[in-house]
């Protein structure tokens, strides 16, 4: 896992080279073991290093193979890599070291473009193919490693992180209205390729894009997954089916030259991960765990959950708990680390999950992504037994704002053309290849929400402290077939029914079907005392005010009784305002070289 970033010169131009310093000081905490840096001139690349494969000097990078003229930056793990360098000796390659970088380099030798289908893992990468004159940028089917570029006529930049690119001095800060309508509607999550900033777009998962010397691009879907019904089995043929699938992906993601450990929430996902690394490890397992104080009544830890996994696997255990004070100290900080805004509560307990974890373990597996891959949401039931038009009540469920307090949110400068937000729900929905509402909802949450949310929130936060975090529930192959499995199964008992039936064998009933949780962060949602002084803060500060980015009158509302102004998922309206202007702030203090993370003068006593 790593940090990369690179310059690409068109037309004989030259590639910048003078960007790379800012962005891998930028990217240093996402490989903190090595830097690494090429350039021929007209492509210069980066490299941060956090070693987990060949931890010896021959796994660093960029790696050149002089011998085909291949050069690669690459940040990711392919855990089959072991099964192609066999394919590849058969076919006449040799190795110099035992990292998969090395593997990725000669299996596009081989194979060319198509290599990329042969890959299970998490992958984003730079190939300079010096004989071709063509520069290759790719990204895993899931999204579940970032990849961002601003691309202008004399070259593109691109890094793992937008604050990187930000440090490089290329993004020139016009904001996006049709970015920040998604924002505002689609719980914080602006698709790719967009993002917040006009000239910064990000790469689309499971594509390819080739630039050719001229600066010419071409873009190349590799993979996509089809949701409808498989060849009909029955549900205890299923359950078979998807704990073999899940046994095989967490096996895969335990392929490492460091110990493996687990985040443990203590809910049904992450608990059946943990039972099913018991099963394949040979030492003591490491898990941890985050708490945070209760608020208004709402419970802030899970620890008896996850104490019960902890007593069944005897694994070797750290309920982390944070207070009021700590989780307020780390408000800027844990915002500032964000390549783009995110709302979610638990991006914070991410973040200091991740501080903690990383000072004993480098790797970890979590249960990201079971609920949209298994339909465990609340609005799948909704979507798939109402009536009328499946989009309108996807709205009605999940979006944060209709277009009209959109509207009333922005200042009139920044208003989109329509609601773009719903018309893109709508477009994704027409497109072939689902067969059932609910189904066109699960691949839009898969392909889309998942990536950039909990999935994007996931790498942020333990990247921001050199931690590597696994997520099983994506591999391609158990997302293709889930994505046959009869709705209906995955549906009952409060959703993820399938994935319930199998976890019965493994972990304790009362786990199982607990009242579903979300990662509690209390405080953040009901924004008291030193809390909403922060956002009153944030929002009010004179930087806010100049940008005038939103509406006085609706700031003025949600902050005289932010408790009023819930989502429709329980998530601050408050909030999500704040860590905008909050997130663009961090970006103007890396701009102009300032240190970002700075807590302002709302933290005060608790």
């Amino acid at each position: 896992m790593c940090g990369i970033c690179g310059s690409v010169g068109f037309d004989e131009r030259g590639a910048a080279v003078e960007t790379l310093q800012p962005m891998l000081a930028q990217l240093a905490q996402r490989g903190p073991d090595h830097e690494g840096r090429w350039t021929d001139g007209t492509v210069a690349l980066g490299h941060r290093r956090l070693s987990i494969i060949d931890l010896s000097p021959a796994g660093n990078q960029p790696m050149v193979d002089e011998k085909r003229q291949l050069v690669v930056t690459y940040n990711g793990e392919i855990y089959n890599y072991r099964e192609l360098r066999r394919d590849l000796e058969g076919r006449g390659y040799r190795f110099a070291s035992s990292s998969d970088t090395e593997v990725l380099l000669k299996a596009y030798d081989a194979w060319g473009d198509d290599f990329v289908k042969r890959l299970y893992g998490m992958f984003a990468f730079c190939l300079y193919d010096r004989k071709r004159g063509r520069v290759v940028l790719g990204r895993d089917r899931l999204g579940i490693k970032p990849l961002y570029y601003v691309h202008t006529p004399e070259r593109l930049v691109f890094a793992s992180t937008l604050p990187a690119l930000v440090a490089a001095g290329v993004v020139d800060f016009d904001l996006s209205p049709e970015a920040l309508h998604h924002y505002l509607t689609f719980h914080a999550i602006v698709p790719a390729p967009r993002t917040l900033f006009r000239n910064v777009h990000k790469l689309e998962p499971a594509t390819l894009l080739v630039v050719e010397r001229d600066g010419r691009t071409t873009k190349r879907r590799y993979w996509d997954v089809a949701f409808e019904r498989g060849p009909a089995q029955s549900e205890e043929e299923w359950i078979e089916r998807l704990l073999d699938t899940l046994r095989t992906a967490v096996k895969r993601r335990l392929v490492s030259d460091v110990p493996v450990g687990a985040l443990l929430s203590g809910g049904v996902d992450s608990s059946l991960i943990v039972a099913l690394m018991a099963e394949e490890a040979s030492g003591p397992l490491r898990t941890y765990t985050i708490g945070f104080d209760d608020v208004a009544g709402e419970e802030g830890n899970e620890f008896r959950y996850s104490n019960q996994i902890v007593e069944r696997f005897g694994t070797e255990h750290r309920n982390i708990y944070v207070t009021q004070r700590e989780l307020l100290d780390h408000l800027v900080p844990c915002i500032a680390a964000m390549s783009e805004p995110m709302v979610s509560h638990d991006c914070v307990a991410f973040y200091l999950l991740s501080r903690e974890v990383s000072k004993e373990t480098k790797v970890v597996l979590s249960g990201q992504g079971a609920d949209e891959v298994f339909a465990g949401y609340h609005w799948y039931p909704k979507i798939h037994a109402g009536t009328g038009d499946p989009v309108e009540r996807y709205r009605r469920a999940f979006f944060d704002r209709d277009d009209a307090e959109v509207r009333e949110a922005l200042d009139p400068a920044y208003h989109a053309d329509g609601d773009v937000s719903l018309a893109y729900v709508r477009d994704h929905f027409a497109r072939p290849g689902a067969d059932e509402a609910v189904n066109r909802a699960l691949r839009l949450d898969t392909t889309v929400m998942l990536v950039d949310d909990p999935v994007k929130r996931v790498d942020n936060m333990t990247m921001a402290w050199g931690l590597e975090a696994r997520v099983p529930f994506l591999d391609h192959d158990l997302v293709e077939m889930a994505a046959q499995i009869p709705p209906t199964l995955k549906l009952t008992r409060g959703g993820k029914g399938i994935l319930k039936r199998a976890a019965e064998r493994l972990i304790p009933r009362e786990v199982i079907y607990r009242k579903k949780g979300y990662f509690p962060v209390p405080a953040l949602k009901y924004l008291r005392g030193p809390f909403l002084a922060f956002a009153h803060d944030v929002l009010t500060s004179s930087r806010a005010r100049s940008r005038a980015l939103f509406r006085r009158a609706y700031v003025d509302r949600l902050l005289a009784d932010p408790e009023q102004h819930l989502t429709v998922l329980g998530g601050s309206k408050l909030w999500q305002l704040t860590v905008l202007e909050c997130w663009l702030q961090q970006m103007e203090a890396i701009r102009n070289g300032q240190p970002s993370g700075s807590v302002p003068r709302a933290a005060q006593t608790v």
